[in-house]
């Protein structure tokens, strides 16, 4: 009967099914986990993560960016897809499922335009700074630059769509100029640099 239906097991975090060193893209294929396609999907979830963090202290402070950031880690899931199907062993289903627009791109220049409108010119090197929430944008600045050095290859190799670097290169510069928005709205100070005496 239904009342002695035994209770649902959750699934296993563990499959073992990478212990020998490989594993599988979405297409199916199998990998070495040092293959470049791991590597730029450990980068791009690695930046999610450090979004994440910087998401918290954000909302710590009450931003409205924070809402943004959630959007963006919703669409690095999108960049993952992409990555994880490479394009050499795609079948049209896969590429329809995993492919990844400019749109995308094109919001994430609005946003910049609309934050770089409310800031003081930049004229000289800022250091990573300006409290908790900008100091985490920085970091996840810096994450974005190595995510996108590891996503260029694979773009230059036809394996992922060229937007997927696109996106990420402009998600390093939004990531810059609201690291700045976050100091002055929370009016911290940026520091900035100095050329050590010779």
């Amino acid at each position: 009967s239904p009342d002695r239906a035994a209770p649902e097991r959750a699934p296993r975090i563990y499959t073992r099914t990478g212990d020998s060193g490989f594993s599988s893209t979405f297409t199916g294929e199998r990998r070495p986990k040092g293959d470049r396609i791991f590597e730029a999907l450990g980068a791009t979830d690695e930046l999610s993560s450090a979004i994440g963090l910087a998401g918290e202290f954000g909302s710590e402070k009450g931003h409205t960016f924070v809402d943004q950031l959630h959007k963006v880690q919703c669409m690095l899931q999108d960049v993952g897809s992409n990555l994880a199907t490479p394009l050499s062993s795609a079948r049209e289903a896969h590429r329809k499922r995993t492919s990844f627009s400019e749109k995308p791109v094109l919001e994430l220049e609005q946003w910049i335009d609309s934050y770089s409108e409310q800031l003081p010119p930049l004229r000289t090197f800022i250091l990573p700074s300006g409290g908790r929430s900008s100091a985490a944008l920085h970091f996840s600045r810096a994450v974005c630059r190595r995510a996108e050095r590891c996503v260029v290859p694979l773009v230059q190799a036809g394996e992922a769509d060229p937007n997927v670097a696109k996106y990420l290169n402009r998600l390093s510069d939004y990531l810059f100029v609201l690291a700045r928005y976050a100091a002055m709205k929370e009016g911290k100070e940026e520091k900035i640099y100095i050329k050590p005496e010779p």
